[in-house]
């Protein structure tokens, strides 16, 4: 393997990086969206090191970043050593890659192995550096340059990793990455939003063993097959669920509708899963589900199709996942994205801007999705016409399609007029009998399309009127107006909010 000749902006953040060192800074991270090449930023950084005689440690928490690593060090024409179980060791090379896991162990944990030497310490996937074994390491480098290396750099909660890091040099985003050619646009599926009521939170995202238990249920897993056929295109495709179990499921309903599918998680062997992912690139497989094991470190351009079963609160594990089919490929025009976890009404598209932080008591933030509203419900809308998600009032990315603007609804009593305000909205009076009697059966119509019991009814009707319905009243459904419709989405959005859903 021969390195690769630096883009632009690779030569910018590495420059970036020398002057920053130069102004007496010592720990700064490089972001790199996936597919920016933050491993040959790294790479190219470290040789630097290595040519004015200085010692160089790297750290990486899966084997696949180690010997992804390796080659790009290779192919720099760096000697080094690896650090890991199954590898022989090369301890007098000045530089070493090493699994954070095995040095901690050794190191630190056991006190049988000496610490190697590093003027420079490198941290792949820097966004893990806050747990404990991350922080034991660092601490031991008092006096090396630290640079971390990651594509979202917040903790699991979305916080700056300030503490540990003191400046942040960023690549170009997304956006600016589709139009170089370096990335591919993405054409986002969204079928289902699973009802996640109910399910706990624990470390910045929910709960794994109530998540499954409401994910792996027999129609949302046929809703992922069925839906992978209409919209996959037969695209090799990568598919995120929450544990091995629905992995495993997932991948065997596949296989019943006649798909070539495979499953691996963090205990298939190595050789098993190497296996496997040959299949796919070759395409002898159509489609590997996991758990967890393909989110970070494994790069395969010719996947075109993510399946994302499993939702979750953390912003930086669904562009890590969304990330992992974004590289170009030859016949690859876009991505597919299958969305059955709602992450992208919770999290917005991959071409959404992100604003990164430092500071650990504020969280990285999307300007654009923020803007769509709570929860991106009330503007991200699927097509009618091709079905992919698009924003309310603009044009469909897509096909195109953007329908003529309906005349605004006016709600009417019959021989009555109502005062318009400014915002040419009809005021009508909500003592009226009429009116209250046209909501009960329109808020009765909703409920029995949601299959909602009748106290739901009576409830919205008291949130709505201040006061009960009559007792035993049972009005006929009434197909619901846009203004009952949106009243009751906000209310909805509103309650998921309180409990911690949205």
């Amino acid at each position: 393997m021969t390195a690769p000749e630096l883009r632009a902006y690779q030569r910018d953040v590495i420059a970036n990086f020398d002057a920053r060192v130069s102004a007496g800074c010592r720990r700064i991270i490089a972001v790199a969206p996936t597919g920016a090449g933050k491993t040959v930023i790294g790479a190219n950084i470290i040789k630097k090191y290595v040519d004015a005689y200085k010692d160089v440690l790297v750290l990486a928490h899966r084997r696949e970043i180690i010997t992804q690593t390796s080659a790009k060090l290779f192919a720099n024409d760096i000697s080094h050593g690896i650090i890991q179980a199954g590898f022989q060791g090369r301890p007098l090379e000045r530089v070493q890659v090493a699994s954070i896991q095995t040095l901690h162990r050794r190191a630190i944990y056991s006190d049988k192995f000496e610490l190697p030497r590093a003027d420079l310490l490198v941290i792949d996937e820097c966004h893990h550096s806050p747990a404990r074994t991350y922080r034991k390491i660092i601490e031991s480098y008092r006096n090396a340059i630290v640079l971390g290396l990651t594509a979202t750099p917040c903790r699991g909660d979305g916080r700056g990793l300030g503490g540990i890091f003191e400046a942040i040099i960023e690549c170009p985003q997304v956006p600016e990455l589709i139009e170089l050619g370096y990335l591919v646009k993405t054409r986002v599926y969204a079928p289902v939003d699973p009802d996640l009521r109910g399910i706990r939170t624990q470390a910045g995202d929910y709960v794994e063993t109530q998540l499954a238990e409401r994910m792996d249920r027999p129609k949302l897993v046929g809703d992922i097959v069925t839906h992978w056929h209409k919209y996959g295109e037969r695209r090799k495709t990568v598919c995120f669920a929450v544990s091995v179990n629905h992995s495993i499921h997932i991948r065997d309903e596949f296989i019943k509708s006649g798909v070539r599918a495979e499953h691996i998680d963090g205990s298939t062997p190595k050789p098993e899963r190497d296996a496997t992912l040959s299949r796919l690139e070759s395409g002898e497989v159509e489609l590997v589900t996991n758990c967890m094991v393909l989110s970070e470190g494994w790069d395969m351009p010719e996947v075109g199709c993510c399946i994302l079963a499993r939702p979750t609160k953390k912003m930086g594990l669904y562009r890590q996942m969304i990330g992992r089919v974004l590289r170009p490929a030859e016949g690859k025009p876009d991505a597919i994205i299958l969305d059955h976890s709602g992450a992208v009404y919770r999290h917005g598209f991959a071409e959404d801007r992100v604003e990164w932080t430092l500071d650990p008591e504020r969280r990285a933030e999307s300007p654009t999705h923020g803007a769509r509203g709570d929860y991106g419900a009330s503007r991200l809308i699927e097509c009618t016409q091709c079905g992919a998600i698009r924003v309310a009032g603009e044009a469909c990315p897509h096909c195109g399609f953007l329908p003529a603007r309906p005349p605004r609804y006016v709600p009417f009593v019959d021989g009555e007029l109502g005062l318009v305000d400014a915002k040419r909205r009809a005021k009508i009076d909500p003592t009226d009998p009429s009116v209250r009697a046209r909501w009960h059966a329109m808020l009765a119509h909703i409920g029995e399309e949601r299959g909602y019991k009748p106290g739901w009814v009576a409830h919205k009707y008291k949130e709505r009127f201040g006061t009960w319905p009559a007792y035993g009243a049972k009005p006929l459904p009434q197909t619901p107006s846009p203004e009952v419709r949106s009243w009751v989405r906000s209310r909805m959005i509103a309650y998921a909010k309180r409990v911690g859903v949205a």
